[in-house]
């Protein structure tokens, strides 16, 4: 409460906060607006009926139930920002841009250009396969009623997009994961309400087991973002004249989990391809394409499948995440230009390689860890026979990590104004 007092006291931080409620609340009224030519009211117990697309639904911050104007949600920019990162580990021009802020933002401009036909070509996929059903999702299905809901989609997820960069300006936390930490709150007044009305004695073991598993999701997703191992930095000392600079110790902090959420982020992202394409191709006038798609389907309708996706692409996005955002090779430069380096370990090559090696081991601890916590609700399901348990949990990872970052992002920006002010 203190903390709490403190932080009202701070002006800047006072309208920032407001500010990114503001946006919330913009972003969680246009959630509502339905998308020209589709029958809302008929989309809520389709995509509950449908574990892929409710998936989607997650992913998208719960637009896309609703059928809204921000439906596709910043998947497609999520999916832009993967396309480069990848690319920018491929071709060395990319990478030396990286280093550099006109680069990295040239990197950042190209990403929401291509965000747009993404948006476009998610957005076809999505109507093509809600124009395959026959109980009336789609109120019109003529050519210009597609584009028209196209293009209301495509925009809508632009202004999302806008929307994440004016929260992250804020320095309050990462604007596009907010918004999919909103989405997600939104919805959980409903599914508690469901489940309260569909309650009985016979499901007492599945709620007892459902909120254990919440326990285990949240203290470990704490534990793996909170632990970190400190490699001890000295600096040698120097002479200059009678003065005597230099001879600090410091060290360097490496965290089990880099990434946070954005591992589990990405594998929904990429779980939700196949599947979704395949389910756009089942109608497909070539038989072995058609075949294909529902064998795709089916493969991915088999938990134990599902199961082992869902943990290696987990486990696979940890590591690439920490290689985008931690290069051994230029700390070990930076260290060297400083006269700073690890007792024991030989400045240059030798500390590059020594870093590499302890981040890998911590990284296949927080890997490990972090995909066993995002199969766990996959595994209760299979003793519960619920689907609701395989959404819950991620939705809980991704709340306790944005919560956290929140967290950790507003109490750095009131020790900046203490100390400013002191």
């Amino acid at each position: 409460m203190a903390g709490f007092l403190r932080f009202l006291k701070v002006k800047e931080l006072r309208n920032s906060i407001l500010m990114v409620l503001g946006i919330l609340v913009l972003f969680r009224f246009v959630a509502h607006i339905p998308v020209p030519g589709t029958d809302a009211s008929s989309l809520s117990q389709f995509f509950q009926s449908n574990q892929v697309l409710g998936l989607l639904n997650l992913f998208s911050g719960g637009t896309l139930e609703n059928f809204s104007i921000v439906a596709l949600g910043v998947g497609p920019y999520i999916t832009s920002s993967i396309i480069f990162q990848l690319l920018a580990m491929i071709i060395p021009s990319m990478e030396e841009m990286q280093k550099e802020e006109r680069g990295r933002q040239k990197i950042n401009q190209w990403t929401r250009i291509a965000t747009v036909p993404l948006a476009f070509l998610q957005g076809y996929g999505i109507l093509s396969i809600l124009s395959q059903q026959t109980n009336g999702l789609l109120i019109a299905n003529d050519p210009w009623t597609k584009l028209l809901a196209l293009t209301v989609m495509t925009t809508g997820t632009v202004f999302l997009m806008w929307l994440g960069e004016l929260i992250s300006e804020r320095h309050i936390g990462n604007g596009i994961s907010m918004l999919i930490f909103a989405g997600i709150i939104a919805g959980l007044p409903t599914t508690a309400q469901q489940a309260i009305a569909t309650f009985d004695r016979s499901q007492l073991f599945d709620a007892i087991l459902f909120v254990a598993v919440m326990i285990v999701c949240v203290v470990g997703v704490v534990y793996v973002n909170e632990s970190q191992r400190n490699i001890p930095i000295q600096y040698a000392r120097m002479r200059q004249g009678t003065r005597s600079l230099g001879g600090v110790n410091s060290s360097l902090p490496l965290k089990i989990n880099i990434g946070g959420m954005i591992p589990i982020i990405f594998a929904i992202s990429i779980i939700l391809f196949p599947t979704t394409l395949a389910q756009f191709l089942i109608h497909a006038k070539t038989a072995w394409i058609a075949n294909g798609a529902n064998t795709i389907i089916a493969l991915f309708q088999n938990q134990l499948i599902y199961g082992i996706a869902y943990f290696v692409l987990v486990f696979a996005f940890t590591f690439f995440y920490a290689s985008v955002v931690f290069h051994p090779d230029r700390i070990a430069e930076n260290l060297q230009k400083q006269g700073g380096f690890i007792p024991g370990i030989r400045p240059g090559t030798s500390t590059a390689t020594y870093l590499q090696w302890v981040l890998n081991r911590l990284l296949f601890l927080g890997a490990s860890f972090l995909a066993i916590i995002a199969v766990m609700p996959v595994v209760a399901q299979q003793l519960t026979g619920t689907t609701t348990l395989v959404v819950g949990g991620a939705s809980l990872i991704i709340v306790v990590s944005v919560v956290i970052d929140i967290v950790k992002q507003i109490e750095a920006q009131m020790a900046m104004h203490e100390y400013d002010g002191a």
